[in-house]
């Protein structure tokens, strides 16, 4: 499966589970996503950012991390939680993959 593919199906379980009224609470019970899991492998998902191949991902910096990018679906405060590229899995807050995306932070009110 390439990465494209990977990311669609992920965000669509997250969305099917969403939908079917699947609170996420009970995705943060889901198991601990392993760095052999072929996903986890195919985006070079590693539990702590700092163990990341930079020859093989030169754009990671180690300040990327799970508990600061967009796809994390916890507070960044919790070791782990559950992330929307591996749906049904939890991810180390200190984690890094190659789909990581900077968490947005909302526009405050003037």
């Amino acid at each position: 499966m390439n990465k494209r593919r990977i990311i669609l199906h992920s965000i669509t379980c997250v969305a099917a589970a969403a939908g079917a009224g699947i609170p996420f609470s009970a995705l943060a019970q889901a198991p601990r996503l392993d760095e052999n899991d072929p996903q986890a492998v195919s985006l070079g998902y590693r539990h702590d950012t700092t163990k990341v191949d930079q020859k093989k991902f030169p754009k990671h910096d180690t300040a990327q991390a799970c508990a600061n990018c967009q796809l994390y679906q916890g507070p960044p405060e919790a070791p782990w939680a559950p992330c929307a590229i591996f749906g049904g899995k939890q991810v180390a807050a200190k984690g890094w993959c190659s789909a990581w995306v900077k968490k947005t932070t909302p526009a405050t009110k003037s």
